[in-house]
């Protein structure tokens, strides 16, 4: 049974929160910053991410927040290929481009984890009480 009283308690909203962070930061120490539109996309893309992880677990329901997990793993691999263009347009470093992707498949794993575990969960979701 979850033990989480928050979404904020979930170690993958707490990874997708810091990712999200970190590619914004990138907007202001990068040349990303002036491509509005790839910009746009990877701030939208990334704060998908935690927002459906955080919506799915405000639905009460375990197949519901299945549901917008796989949204969340969606948006992980929308942003992997987001930062495929930034390498490709010289925006990031071999380095910096290595490190967000290992990041990016992390969380995607750690998602799909969370996924499985509900999937087996006996408990149905706190409004099934």
């Amino acid at each position: 049974m979850p033990t989480w009283n928050s979404f904020e308690e979930i170690e993958s909203w707490q990874l997708a929160r810091k990712l999200a962070n970190d590619v914004y930061n990138l907007f202001l120490t990068t040349p990303l910053g002036k491509d509005f539109g790839l910009r746009n996309q990877m701030n939208n893309s990334s704060g998908s991410i935690m927002d459906n992880i955080a919506e799915g677990f405000g639905r009460s329901g375990n197949k519901e927040f299945i549901n917008f997990l796989g949204i969340s793993k969606g948006s992980c691999l929308e942003l992997k290929s987001q930062f495929y263009r930034c390498f490709d347009r010289n925006y990031i470093t071999d380095k910096e481009f290595d490190d967000y992707v290992q990041r990016i498949l992390e969380l995607d794993g750690k998602i799909g984890g969370l996924m499985a575990y509900l999937k087996r969960s006996a408990f149905k979701g706190s409004k099934y009480k």
